[in-house]
This record gives structure tokens, C-alpha cells and sequence, in this order.
């Protein structure tokens, strides 16, 4: 934790704090792709939405396959935060069959350090709260909704908030008992850019 001063107060600037300011620009990047606008357009479609579930499955799949396995002596609640079949379900409603499959995080070996990977999932885990958000503009739009379709992006329903904040918990005190805040925020910043790269590519 360091301290800035404004004015004549001092500010103390928490590690959550330092992750947020530097994974700002990537993650701004990725929030700028047509692929990421296009899921909450008012001009959304079910093509368009079943191109970006696919483009996630891809994301998913490595989290839960790479990712899960290296963190799950930390975070101990993984089994409940499966979203793979979800996505699958999703799918299926939408008539979708997914054709072509990647690895958008790459090179297996970097994965394999806990607080890196602890950074790439602080980046997929809090897109549950966008995800909220997602699924108002497909309840509306395209009909679909937390039973039908949209099972994604319904998150943890009403406890995705809560989900979340107990996420952040193990992060921060995993952050504060090993000293690696700078491997962490490696590792989301490496998310943000690989899902990027994923969407782009999709272009």
C-alpha cells in the first residue's frame, strides 16, 4: 500500500487501486472493439451475440482447463464458478455450433505462476458484473433471458455482487501475505491484451 497527498490530505492507495489505474488502458481497449460494443448496441443480434459467446467460450474454456487448476489452493470456491456449460447451453439455444477453437492466453508455461494467474482471473471474473449489465440489453432486445439463452451473462444472479466482493477478498489477502502485486497486475494486464488480441482477431 503507498500513500499520495492531495491538497493537504493523504491518500492511502490500495493494491486494488493500483490495479485498477494500471490495467485501465487495456482494459479501455478492450471495451472499445466492435466484438465488445456489439453485445450491449440496442442493435444486437442474435448472430452477433452468438459471435461473441463463441469468441468467450474460447476465453473460458483456458480459464477453467489452465487457470483453475494453479489457483484453486487460493480461491476454494472454483466448482461454483464454472461457466463453461453455461456458455455451452447458450449455444445450443442459439442454434450455434462452434467450428473453430484457440487458446487466447497462449504459451501455457506463464500461466503456471499463482499470482499471474491470479491476475488473469481478477480480469474474467469481474466481467460477471458487466455481465449484469449484458443481460438487461438481451432481455430486451433478443428476448432471452436467465433460464433461455442468456445463462452467461446471468452471472450468479443476485448474488454476483457478493460473489465478487468475496473474490477480491482472497485476492487482496493473497496480495498482502506474498508481496506480489506487480506479478498480479502483470497478469491482468496480460488478460486484458490477450482477450483483446482474441476479439481482434475475430474481425
Amino acid at each position: 500500500m503507498s500513500t499520495s497527498t492531495i491538497g493537504n490530505e493523504v491518500k492511502e492507495e490500495t493494491f486494488l487501486d493500483q490495479l485498477r489505474a494500471k490495467t485501465t488502458d487495456s482494459h479501455t481497449n478492450l471495451e472499445q472493439l466492435p466484438v465488445s460494443i456489439s453485445i450491449t448496441s440496442p442493435d444486437i443480434t442474435n448472430a452477433s451475440y452468438a459471435h461473441y459467446l463463441d469468441l468467450m467460450y474460447d476465453v473460458i474454456n483456458q480459464l477453467e482447463t489452465s487457470i483453475y487448476p494453479v489457483i484453486s489452493p487460493i480461491v476454494t470456491d472454483l466448482d461454483s464458478r464454472m461457466k463453461l456449460h453455461l456458455i455451452e447451453k447458450d449455444l445450443v439455444t442459439l442454434n450455434h455450433t462452434k467450428a473453430h477453437f484457440s487458446t487466447p492466453f497462449g504459451d501455457e508455461a506463464k500461466l503456471h505462476s499463482l499470482p499471474f494467474a491470479m491476475g488473469i482471473m481478477y480480469v474474467v471474473e469481474g466481467s460477471t458484473l458487466g455481465g449484469r449489465y449484458i443481460l438487461k440489453n438481451i432481455e430486451a432486445v433478443l428476448k432471452l433471458d436467465d433460464t433461455n439463452g442468456a445463462l452467461y451473462f446471468a452471472g450468479y444472479g443476485n448474488k454476483t455482487g457478493s460473489t465478487w466482493k468475496n473474490f477480491l477478498n482472497v485476492l487482496t489477502a493473497y496480495e498482502q501475505e506474498n508481496d506480489c502485486g506487480d506479478e498480479i497486475i502483470a497478469g491482468a494486464d496480460f488478460a486484458f491484451q490477450s482477450i483483446h488480441n482474441h476479439f481482434l482477431a475475430s474481425n
